[in-house]
C-alpha cells in the first residue's frame, strides 16, 4: 500500500554472513548427529543472511503530507506526499510498493525539496523477485535529513456534487447549498490530507485502473505518449495556491475556488483522513436570495399527460453565483410551505456542468395541481384532388382542437403548453402563441391561484399535392 522504505545507513544490505569455522572431519559414529545438527544450523545461518539482505530495509515513519487532487471527469488522482528521509554521503537506495493499491508505477516520480543540488535519483529499477516493488539509487552529496516529495498518479478516488435547492413560498427565490463527496476505492488509506478538487475534461492515452491492474511491459510507443500526459496534468495540477487556514475548530470548513484556464480547482479547507473503502460529505457553499423562474411544462410527446415543475437559474453575479462553474451533480429541491419555515419535497434532477453564466433548467417531475386536459372537439378531411386514375393524391385535414388548464396550487404559475405538429400545417387560435421551431408551437399562460382557463386552436394539415410549402 504506497510504502516507502530506505537501506538501513547503519547496517550494510546485502552483506555476506561470516564465514562458518570448519571442523576436522572424523568418522566416529557418534560425530554424525553433530555433523547433521551443525549442517542444518549452517543452512539455517545462511538461508537468515540471504533474507536479511531484503529485512535490512526499514520502513520509514508516516507521511509528513499528503494532498490529493481529484479529477471529476476522469478515474484519476494526483497523490503527492512529503517525508523527513535520512541520507548518509554516497549512495542510497530507496523503495517504493503499491501492492493492493491501484497507484500506476509508470507515474510515481521521487525529488528531494531541500538540499535538491546535492541529490540526485541516479536510476529507477523493479526488484527481482519482488512484485510490486521498485527501487531508487540516491546519489548524495549531504549526510542528514532531508525532505523529499514522492508523487503519483492512483485510481478509484472519487467525487461528485450534490446540491439543495429551497424555495421560498411563492417560488421567486431559493436558497442553494453545494457539497462534495469523496469516495475513495483505491486501496490506500490517506490520513490528515488536503482534498484538491479539479472540473474539467482530462484526455488520458490510458485509463490509470488498466496502468495498474496491467501484467507484463506496455507498448513503449504507448509509454511515451502517456508520460508525455503525466507531465503535462503534474504542471496543471502543480498550479501554484494558497490555502486559507481556519482560524478556529468550530468554523465551518470552506472550499477555496479558483480558476486556472480550462481547468477549475477546488480546495477544501483544513485536512481529512480518508480510508479507503470510505465516503466523506464536505460543505461546498451557500448561497441565498437566487432568483428563480418557477414554471410548469406539458408536452405530450415527452411526458404523456403530466405536467412537469420546472426551476430555472443563471450561475452569475446578479444571481448571487457566478464565482465559480458548477460541476456536475445531483440536486433536490424543497418549498417552503409555512410561516414556521416547514419545507415540503418538490422533487430531485441531475445537472450537467454550468459554466459561469450559463442558465439551468432544473426538471423536477410531475405536479399533480397543474392540470391539461387537451380535447379534439372536430375533424374534418376536406380540399380532396384526385389524379387521372381518380385515386386520391391530396387532401386537407382541419382539426379543432380545445385546452382547459387548472391551477389548484396556493401561488401563480405560468404553464407553457407545447404542440408538435408534421408536415405542412398552419394553426390559428385567438390565443397568443410562439412557433419555437418548423414542426413545434407553444402557448404561455400565467394562471392565478385556483384558476381555470380554456383556449383553443384550428390545425390545418395539407398532404400530397395539397401540399403548398
Amino acid at each position: 500500500m504506497g510504502r516507502t522504505s530506505s537501506s538501513n545507513p547503519v547496517v550494510g544490505r546485502g552483506e555476506p554472513p561470516a564465514r562458518p569455522r570448519r571442523c576436522a572431519p572424523t568418522d566416529e559414529p557418534a560425530a554424525r548427529p553433530y555433523r547433521r545438527i551443525g549442517a542444518f544450523l549452517l543452512l539455517w545461518f545462511i538461508a537468515v543472511s540471504a533474507s536479511n539482505a531484503r529485512i535490512n530495509v526499514v520502513t520509514l515513519p508516516g507521511r509528513d503530507t499528503v494532498q490529493l487532487t481529484i479529477y471529476n471527469s476522469a478515474d484519476l488522482t494526483l497523490v503527492k506526499e512529503t517525508r523527513h528521509l535520512t541520507f548518509r554521503k554516497g549512495l542510497n537506495k530507496l523503495e517504493f510498493s503499491w501492492a493492493n493499491t491501484l497507484i500506476d508505477p509508470t507515474s510515481v516520480e521521487f525529488r528531494a525539496l531541500t538540499h535538491a543540488d546535492a541529490v540526485e535519483v541516479l536510476d529507477v529499477s523493479f526488484p527481482p523477485r519482488v512484485t510490486n516493488t521498485l527501487e531508487w539509487r540516491i546519489q548524495s552529496e549531504f549526510a542528514g535529513e532531508v525532505v523529499c516529495e514522492i508523487r503519483y498518479f492512483t485510481s478509484g478516488i472519487t467525487w461528485s456534487a450534490d446540491y439543495v435547492a429551497e424555495a421560498d413560498k411563492a417560488e421567486k427565490l431559493m436558497a442553494l447549498a453545494g457539497n462534495v463527496r469523496v469516495t475513495n476505492n483505491s486501496g490506500e488509506d490517506y490520513e490528515n490530507a488536503q482534498v484538491r478538487l479539479v472540473v474539467g475534461v482530462i484526455r488520458l492515452v490510458e485509463e490509470i485502473r488498466q496502468l495498474a491492474l496491467q501484467n507484463g511491459r506496455r507498448d513503449e510507443r504507448a509509454k511515451d505518449k502517456n508520460e508525455v500526459e503525466v507531465k503535462e496534468l503534474f504542471v496543471v495540477a502543480g498550479v501554484p495556491f494558497k490555502m486559507k487556514i481556519a482560524e478556529a475548530e468550530n468554523r465551518p470548513r470552506e472550499i477555496i475556488k479558483e480558476g486556472m484556464s480550462e481547468y477549475f480547482l477546488y480546495t477544501v479547507e483544513g485536512r481529512d483522513t480518508i480510508p479507503t473503502g470510505w465516503a466523506k460529505q464536505l460543505p461546498s457553499f451557500r448561497t441565498n436570495a437566487v432568483p428563480i423562474v418557477s414554471y410548469y411544462k406539458f408536452e405530450k410527446e415527452q411526458w404523456n399527460d403530466a405536467v412537469i415543475r420546472f426551476y430555472k437559474f443563471t450561475n452569475d453575479k446578479p444571481s448571487h453565483l457566478g464565482d465559480e462553474p458548477l460541476p456536475d451533480g445531483d440536486v433536490k429541491a424543497f418549498r417552503v410551505v409555512s410561516p414556521d419555515q416547514l419545507l415540503n419535497f418538490v422533487g430531485a434532477t441531475s445537472v450537467k456542468y454550468i459554466p459561469i453564466g450559463e442558465t439551468v433548467e432544473l426538471e423536477l417531475g410531475e405536479d399533480r395541481e397543474v392540470l391539461v386536459q387537451p380535447t379534439l372537439m372536430d375533424w374534418q378531411k376536406t380540399g380532396l384532388h384526385f389524379d387521372q386514375w381518380g385515386n386520391v393524391d391530396g387532401w386537407t385535414i382541419k382539426e379543432q382542437w380545445q385546452f382547459e388548464v387548472q391551477n389548484s396550487k396556493d401561488i401563480d404559475v405560468v404553464l407553457d403548453v407545447r404542440r408538435n405538429f408534421e408536415g405542412d400545417w398552419d394553426i390559428e387560435s385567438r390565443q397568443k402563441f410562439e412557433k419555437v421551431d418548423a414542426s413545434k408551437v407553444k402557448f404561455v399562460l400565467p394562471l392565478k391561484s385556483r384558476e381555470k382557463q380554456k383556449f383553443s386552436y384550428e390545425l390545418t394539415t395539407r398532404y400530397g399535392t395539397n401540399v403548398t410549402k
